[in-house]
């Protein structure tokens, strides 16, 4: 029993986190061209330079043996304003950008937002808190896809869409002021799937032969105790976190749950007449996820009158069984395997990882390789875990995506915190000369990888 043979094997990441050339080529402002550097982070200025040295990072993809990479598209590249006249000067970058991975064997897979609203937007409507941000949204979208579809297989439109269901949604939406409220959530929320399901629409109807899923962070969640109360908890913060959008992404229509509860809060007005009847097109050709870490809940740390979209503010705890990254994040392949299967077999689609990995701290000497045992193991894990799933489980799972394999600013700007098997030379504060190195786990990666998976 071996992996298929067209298995996907590759890497993630997004343009703010990689791209750098924040006022190069025609690009207008983003919401992370105007954030500042603090004590540990640094600002979005360069990032890794990823747009003048893309081909460099290509070369060790292709020399691990990658056969895919997603990528983000930035909206403010391609079109400055986020609803004005595109930049065709942005639109080339990508254009050759897509031909330099296909030129290497690598099977391109575009992510049209992560994160990086155009500040024109944010500023103008507070971004996707405003119907009005939809329409040139959507209108993004289509001109990726007209310009694109002929090269890209593979499309989704929002990294991580479940995180626009918790108060983060605040701060990735391009949500510039108000009071954080729980309908200013809910309709945060249902504009984005809105957006995903005109896209996912469109797609289809046009563009057969290409493949676009839904995509949430999935962090498997255990309740504190056999108490009651905690599994209830568990399972409910499941249904309205996850399952509320894989119910759309496999089933066209929202969580009976969450529509329940929904009308009993008096939030129902969200919903504008037509938005079901979109919804209920939407098709996915696959489920895909990020996957870092499990978390514990515990429901006596949280108030009864709490919301259930903010029940993790209050009632995450510690697993003690479990280990935890240096960010305190607890390292759970069991439940990298549990999640696939809950995937698969509740929705009978194809299960995509595309963000996995492990954050550490690490410092290059300048002459010695780095010695990363600790991702090799993580990796190694995960990768038995997925295995398990699959040869042991019975899960369809098209391949395995690890995030910024080439090191990257973390999501929130620290270039402390490394996830590659590609050392980046720079610091916080420092660019030095932004030299890749290989580290330890680059020779292990590629061994996996040449053996698709036999090797470990």
């Amino acid at each position: 029993m071996k992996l298929k043979k067209n298995f996907l094997w590759g890497n993630s990441v997004s343009s703010m986190q990689t791209e750098g050339a924040w006022n190069e080529g025609g690009k207008g402002m983003s919401v992370y061209d105007i954030r500042e550097a603090s004590e540990c982070s640094s600002d979005w200025k360069v990032a890794t330079d990823s747009y003048h040295r893309y081909t460099e990072d290509f070369d060790y993809m292709q020399q691990l043996g990658m056969n895919c990479y997603r990528f983000q598209i930035s909206w403010s590249r391609v079109n400055p304003d986020g609803d004005g006249v595109f930049n065709e000067e942005g639109i080339r970058f990508y254009d050759q950008f897509i031909d330099d991975l296909l030129e290497r064997g690598i099977e391109p897979m575009i992510c049209l937002y992560h994160f990086d609203m155009p500040l024109n937007l944010a500023r103008k409507y507070h971004g996707f808190k405003d119907r009005r941000v939809i329409e040139p949204f959507v209108n993004f979208g289509k001109e990726m896809m007209r310009r694109f579809a002929q090269k890209v297989k593979y499309w989704i439109t929002f990294n991580e869409q479940n995180l626009y269901h918790i108060p983060e949604a605040f701060k990735i939406s391009g949500y510039q002021e108000g009071n954080q409220t729980l309908e200013d959530l809910y309709y945060i929320q249902h504009h984005v799937m809105m957006c995903h399901a005109y896209l996912a629409n469109f797609l289809h109807h046009n563009y057969p032969t290409c493949q676009i899923g839904g995509m949430v962070a999935y962090q498997e969640i255990y309740p504190a105790t056999c108490k009651p109360e905690d599994i209830f908890m568990a399972r409910k913060l499941d249904e309205f976190l996850n399952h509320n959008l894989l119910e759309v992404f496999a089933n066209g229509k929202y969580s009976g749950e969450v529509t329940a509860y929904m009308k009993q809060n008096q939030l129902m007005h969200i919903i504008c007449e037509g938005d079901l009847e979109e919804l209920a097109k939407v098709t996915s050709d696959f489920l895909s996820f990020s996957y870092y870490a499990s978390t514990t809940v515990n429901s006596e740390m949280a108030d009864e009158s709490t919301p259930v979209n903010f029940y993790m503010n209050q009632a995450k705890q510690s697993n003690p069984y479990l280990e935890s990254t240096q960010w305190d994040w607890q390292i759970d392949p069991l439940g990298f395997r549990n999640i696939i299967n809950k995937l698969y077999h509740r929705y009978k689609l194809p299960v995509f990882p595309i963000e996995n990995g492990i954050g550490v701290i690490e410092s290059w000497d300048g002459k010695n390789e780095i010695q990363d045992d600790y991702r090799i193991e993580y990796h190694k894990k995960h990768l038995q875990a997925m295995q398990e799933a699959i040869l042991l489980d019975g899960a369809d799972v098209m391949g395995y995506l690890g995030w910024g394999l080439i090191d990257i600013l973390s999501s929130q700007g620290d270039m402390r915190k490394r996830y590659g098997v590609v050392y980046v030379n720079r610091e916080n504060h420092e660019l030095k000369d932004l030299k890749r190195v290989p580290k330890k786990s680059f020779w292990w990666l590629q061994q996996v990888i040449k053996s698709n998976g036999e090797i470990m």
